[in-house]
């Protein structure tokens, strides 16, 4: 029986994390990535919890539906959207993006399933129009929806050599793990995720 959180039943999370390279780990150990750190440091807050890493090198916003139908099998209570970085390396126009990750959060909004935004960037070599423009898209679709908004995916580790793989890219295991602490940071602040005794304030 699960506990009671603002006067409704509260049962430990479920957490689907649907993303691309930076989420399956490319790069480090499987042990080493992101997601799998987050779940080790759920579970020592609240035992019965679940991280499930969705990630797939090469993954666009294109792809978001036909995954999420795919992961539809997990029964996530949350999905942390965290697609887009393949979007803004190839120049996929920013309309259409942001029009696949709309589809996607209400697609997630249509089964139950709560949805968390990661927000990311791209290098300033693609120019500051297209990466400003690149940024307001989960700017725009955190605020459309009212969605708990975790602004920089990559907080603390893009552009830091210490934290990344040759390829500049793609964290190493430091990286990883700096990524892990900062959504677990986060995720303590999100009405709901944790029970009241396990959450921070903001």
């Amino acid at each position: 029986m699960g506990l009671l959180v603002l006067g409704a039943a509260w049962s430990p999370p479920r957490l689907l994390i649907l993303g691309d390279s930076l989420t399956e780990g490319y790069g480090v150990e499987p042990d080493q990535a992101f997601p799998v750190l987050l779940d080790s440091m759920l579970h020592k807050t609240v035992p019965g919890s679940e991280v499930v890493g969705g990630g797939v090198s090469g993954s666009t916003s294109a792809s978001a539906i036909s995954r999420l139908k795919w992961y539809a099998r997990t029964r996530p209570d949350w999905v942390l959207l965290a697609l887009g970085s393949n979007d803004g390396l190839r120049g996929v126009p920013i309309e259409a993006t942001e029009r696949q990750l709309d589809t996607a959060i209400r697609f997630c909004r249509a089964r139950g399933w709560k949805v968390i935004l990661a927000g990311l960037k791209v290098p300033p070599n693609y120019g500051p129009e297209y990466a400003r423009d690149f940024t307001r898209i989960f700017d725009d679709l955190a605020e459309k929806y009212g969605l708990p908004y975790f602004p920089f995916l990559l907080e603390g580790v893009a552009g830091e050599p210490a934290m990344n793989v040759e390829d500049g890219i793609h964290p190493n295991a430091k990286g990883h793990r700096r990524i892990a602490e900062g959504l677990y940071r986060f995720l303590a602040t999100v009405p709901g995720f944790l029970p009241e005794t396990g959450r921070q304030k903001k």
